[in-house]
């Protein structure tokens, strides 16, 4: 098994009818042996009449929670279903374009000593894939969309080159930027924090917002990594439910996992111009958090132990 597509769901069930056949017609013009991984997050909708659509067509693998376990442990179990040499980590509003598995599988086959693989994506609007006929077929998507990462060419580079806001402006952040190789994960287990992780409340801790970050820095941050800049996926913008929290991850969050890159070895200068980058919208959503937002603010109380220490970051730079 060359790779593992691993999708942690939680409802959103036309979502994964199209991510699921998005793949399916990927598939159609690869040879490539793989597997999806679905973990499904105890939804209310019905997923396993999606599941059942496609198990014919397609090798799944599926797993119901028997109750909401939140988004990070619903990740790490997603991965835990893998048995492919390299994870494809997406989401279950993403979707692949017709010539991605093809395309991973040739750069997986020519560049074997490479553990971690960024690979570009387009930003669309879920309304107009779901006002389209479902499942939608990717070959119907427009010639010309935005693509995440404005990097120009295939390169290939040392794992903390790619904490750079010219390649990923939320540092790896977005899980369906990132296909790895499983091994390497399995050796970081241990990393997240088991209370963090189980906490209640969305992106309430560092750990059940991303755990897969400090996987990430800590088993490949001695690993070659390779800049697929065409981009093989789209991510659709709409279906989101963390774009109420938009301010608080940019401003909370996103410095965080660089924290996390500059104690597993991130070089100093770096970390800093990523830091003033990632704080680069600071004040207005700090404003906007606490006078538009306060109830999460109050909620989340490791924010006032957090912002002291971002504004510090903030003047001295600019000092």
């Amino acid at each position: 098994m060359v790779l593992s597509i691993c999708i942690p769901n939680f409802n959103r069930a036309k979502c994964l009818n199209n991510c699921l056949n998005s793949i399916l017609i990927s598939k159609l013009k690869s040879e490539i042996n793989f597997e999806v991984c679905v973990s499904d997050n105890n939804s209310s909708e019905n997923i396993e009449k999606i599941i059942e659509k496609f198990n014919s067509k397609l090798n799944i693998k599926f797993n119901r929670n028997k109750k909401n376990l939140g988004l990070g442990q619903n990740i790490l179990n997603a991965v835990s279903m893998a048995s492919g040499e390299f994870v494809w980590m997406l989401g279950n509003d993403d979707l692949l374009l017709p010539e991605s598995l093809s395309t991973i599988d040739r750069l997986i086959k020519k560049n074997q000593d490479v553990d971690f693989f960024f690979v570009n994506s387009y930003n669309y609007n879920s309304k107009l894939v779901l006002d389209a006929p479902q499942p939608f077929d990717t070959k119907n998507l427009p010639v010309k969309m935005e693509s995440f990462s404005k990097v120009k060419k295939d390169k290939i580079l040392n794992f903390f080159d790619l904490i750079n806001p010219k390649i990923s402006y939320d540092f790896l952040l977005g899980i369906y930027l990132s296909v790895f190789r499983k091994k390497n994960w399995d050796q970081n287990l241990s990393l997240p924090n088991k209370k963090d992780l189980d906490k209640d409340g969305l992106y309430s801790t560092f750990d059940n917002t991303c755990p897969y970050i400090k996987i990430f820095s800590k088993g490949f941050g001695n690993s070659k990594a390779y800049v697929c800049a065409k981009p093989m996926s789209v991510n659709l913008y709409g279906e989101r439910e963390w774009v109420s929290l938009y301010e608080f991850i940019e401003i909370v969050r996103i410095p965080e996992v660089l924290d996390v890159y500059r104690k597993d070895g991130l070089k100093l200068y770096q970390y800093l111009l990523c830091k003033n980058f990632a704080l680069r919208n600071f004040m207005n959503y700090f404003l906007k958090c606490f006078l538009i937002k306060m109830k999460v603010v109050i909620n989340i109380l490791i924010i006032k132990n957090i912002l002291l220490k971002i504004y510090f970051f903030r003047t001295c730079i600019y000092l």
